[in-house]
């Protein structure tokens, strides 16, 4: 009785410790070269998550193969647009926003060859651009508040860092594309301009923190002070007496000067606290991630992203950040 007493206390300390040992790993974000995202390395340099209390690895990777590392369970969250958080989840990794760092305005453009000043004159053009991603949908939205309709333009196939190349060499009248490549495209092509841009649909493309369900609920306590540590470098970065070394930071994790970055700084809508709390009430607009997701959910499955329509409303989890002050 004594041996099967001590056999069952020493399985329930070893059960301990194995937690113990869980929770004490850092939690692993992947992030990649996006403003909202890259905001993240103020925190980074600046040590505030070690006085925050929480223990965090940030992985830095091009976009899609972060994707693929959270996908393969690799990473506790990523940072992604929120439609590509709908993409990874119908593909089998499920997730749920916790953050909403910012939206899209102005960075994801429409660039357009010398002659093509407005979308109308698309009508009969080819125009490069990644199918399926956040692009093709700025590039639909731009043809349906123009009167016009896809089977009005060619779309051809390029991956996003590719459209520079293509758009220079004259293969494609128009590309779309977010920075760096939107920008690169400008200077690519003299005369060029940018025709449309997200600026003129705001919270068409939100870019998030997506955790997995399961790190979430294990470790919220953790999360909440990840949360905390980011609003804290929002603070930073719209405060006067502060920007220009966020901008400096952020400029240095992807080797521009501060103002070759502040161009890419102006196209991003970093959210503050109150901003994001709004956005994070249900609604069926685009001033709510919530109505953002159902737009972006029925675009994926019209372009056969994925089959059927995901339960978009459980992509979401805004308690974190309602509960901050």
């Amino acid at each position: 009785m004594k041996l099967l007493r001590s056999l069952a206390l020493l399985a329930v300390a070893t059960a301990g410790l194995s937690i113990h040992s869980l929770q004490a790993e850092p939690l692993k974000i992947g992030y990649s070269d996006w403003p909202g995202w890259v905001a993240w390395e103020v925190a980074i340099q600046k040590g505030w998550f070690k006085e925050a209390g929480v223990d965090v690895d940030f992985e830095w990777f091009e976009y899609v193969p972060s994707m693929e590392a959270f996908g393969a369970g690799k990473l506790d969250a990523v940072c992604m647009t929120n439609g590509d958080a709908l993409v990874t989840g119908a593909t089998g990794a499920p997730s749920k926003t916790v953050i909403i760092n910012d939206y899209s305005n102005g960075n994801d453009m429409i660039v357009a060859k010398p002659g093509i000043e407005t979308v109308k004159d698309l009508k009969g053009k080819k125009i490069g651009v990644e199918i399926g991603f956040v692009d093709h949908l700025l590039i639909l939205k731009a043809l349906e508040a123009n009167g016009l309709k896809e089977s009005d333009v060619e779309l051809v196939n390029i991956p996003t860092g590719e459209t520079p190349k293509a758009f220079a060499s004259g293969d494609v009248d128009a590309i779309g594309a977010w920075q760096p490549s939107s920008g690169q495209a400008l200077k690519a092509v003299p005369g060029s301009k940018a025709i449309y841009t997200s600026k003129d649909v705001p919270g068409l493309i939100y870019d998030v923190l997506a955790v997995s369900p399961s790190s979430l609920s294990a470790r919220a306590d953790d999360w909440k002070k990840v949360a905390q540590v980011w609003y804290k470098v929002v603070d930073y970065f719209y405060d006067p007496k502060t920007r220009e070394d966020a901008i400096k930071l952020m400029a240095a994790r992807v080797s521009l000067s501060p103002e070759e970055y502040k161009s890419f700084v102006n196209g991003t809508k970093i959210l503050t606290l109150a901003e994001a709390k709004k956005a994070f009430k249900p609604g069926k607009g685009l001033d709510s991630v919530y109505g953002s997701d159902v737009i972006v959910d029925e675009f994926n499955v019209a372009n056969k992203v994925y089959e059927k329509p995901v339960p978009t409303t459980d992509y979401i989890d805004s308690a974190i950040t309602d509960s901050l002050k």
